[in-house]
């Protein structure tokens, strides 16, 4: 599989790759751990984008946290991170299909089901908060530059990542608020 991963995506610098792997990665474990908390929550939300059979949905959410749990886990060794990567996609790729078909459908008041206590419903800003964690979880899928990591590296490393997951919660956080923002914008 290493050879196809190399063939596919060019070498990246290690510290894009481990802090890509270090967000993607914490985004799933975080979102996991919110669906296990909250499991009638993710149940309803699943059956909610309808695109399951209803005896489907209860196993299908309670198998998915589990998914995330080992991509999440998957991504963080070297050794195990394209595993992990391809999983993460793959589990993005289906939850941005979901969220596409459902607004297709003009189902964009449901909610996306990420995980958190806010409702974020269905949107463009979903989509491409999902193509990111895409483009994310391929940096984190591709070969390393050959070159010698310093001490340094892994400062800037846990400091892109830190920066990363900021952008990422606010995001999610302007996302839950979206319509409030519409409608400050619209106000008189």
């Amino acid at each position: 599989m290493d050879d196809v991963v190399n063939a596919l995506l060019p070498a990246i610098d290690p510290v894009f790759a481990h802090s890509a792997a270090a967000v993607v990665g914490a985004v799933l474990l975080i979102g996991a751990g919110e669906k296990l908390r909250e499991p009638e929550s993710f149940r309803d939300a699943v059956e909610n984008y309808r695109l399951l059979p209803a005896a489907a949905v209860p196993a299908f959410a309670r198998a998915l946290p589990l998914l995330e749990i080992l991509a999440g886990v998957l991504l963080l060794p070297l050794a195990t991170r394209p595993v992990g990567a391809l999983l993460a996609l793959a589990l993005l790729l289906m939850f941005t299909a979901a969220i596409a078909i459902n607004l297709l459908r003009g189902r964009d008041r449901i909610d996306c089901g990420c995980g958190g206590n806010e409702h974020t419903p269905l949107g463009t800003g979903v989509v491409l908060r999902n193509v990111a964690l895409m483009l994310l979880a391929l940096a984190a899928a591709a070969p390393l530059l050959d070159r010698g990591t310093v001490w340094l590296d892994f400062v800037a490393a846990g400091f892109a990542t830190l920066f990363l997951l900021g952008l990422y919660f606010l995001a999610n956080a302007m996302l839950g608020r979206q319509s409030q923002l519409l409608d400050l914008r619209n106000s008189p």
